[in-house]
């Protein structure tokens, strides 16, 4: 049986640790790119590290999968697996803006069984925000149950985005964090209707708040509208789709061409 409460104080504490290095609070900070087009911070690391250590000792079966370690692909033969990006979001991050997290699932068989998403910066005044969701158990952010969006239709719905395909300008535009796993969180939280991605992406952005949206009853699949898999060998799904159950369908059907042409 997991510690919840320790597990909760590691996620807290690991925001600290972003925390207390965010250039939004005026901090000088040590960035660079991996490869051309993604960033990394000494705060990515510092966090990574941290929770590596402190996941490792609450549940010592677990394997380990994280956007900043060596992945070792031994832990496919785990059927516990930490799925963590220790700053979702490192652009918003780097920037000095609030819109990143620290995202942290517990997968069990390839489904997670446990997310926790942690936006420090967010909503200070009450401790920044904490998302949780158990499986089966429903979602909270700050202690507060979570109804997703339940908007029947995509015409009108709000999306987290900076720019519209000609073909989706029925569609509403709002603010747009970073962090792929708080647009996620939004629509779990009926702040957004439809979360959309149509590129390749990793199992560590989405499967926190995967859990957390699809538990307060957001759909979740990806790009085609098929299940979600995790701790995969190769960590990769093709886009990821979080929106109202009642218009998944729909939206699945809008972006079928779109996602073939850009999956092949």
């Amino acid at each position: 049986m997991i510690d919840r409460d320790r597990l909760e104080a590691i996620v807290r504490e690991a925001g600290r640790i972003a925390l207390a290095e965010w250039p939004g609070d005026g901090h000088a900070l040590a960035h660079w790119e991996k490869v051309p087009g993604s960033p990394v911070s000494a705060a990515d690391l510092a966090v990574d590290a941290y929770l590596k250590r402190e996941l490792a000792a609450l549940l010592p079966a677990a394997g380990w999968l994280s956007e900043e370690t060596v992945d070792n692909p031994r832990r496919c033969a785990r059927d516990l697996v930490w799925l963590v990006d220790p700053i979702d979001g490192t652009r918003d991050y780097i920037g000095g803006r609030t819109g990143w997290a620290v995202s942290v699932a517990l997968v069990n068989t390839h489904r997670p069984l446990l997310g926790y998403l942690f936006a420090p910066a967010r909503r200070r005044a009450q401790g920044g925000e904490m998302w949780v969701a158990e499986l089966g158990r429903g979602a909270t952010r700050n202690g507060e149950r979570l109804v997703a969006s339940q908007r029947p239709r995509l015409a009108g719905a709000r999306v987290p985005t900076r720019w519209l395909a000609d073909e989706d300008a029925d569609l509403t535009m709002i603010e747009q964090p970073n962090s792929i796993a708080l647009r996620m969180a939004m629509v779990a939280a009926d702040e957004a209707d439809l979360l959309a991605t149509l590129r390749w992406g990793f199992e560590w952005d989405i499967a926190a708040a995967g859990l957390i949206a699809h538990e307060a009853g957001a759909a979740v699949t990806d790009a085609f509208g098929k299940p979600l898999n995790y701790n995969k060998i190769d960590p990769r799904a093709f886009g990821v789709l979080c929106c109202s159950s009642a218009m998944h369908a729909e939206a699945v059907a809008r972006l079928a061409e779109r996602a073939r042409r850009h999956c092949a």
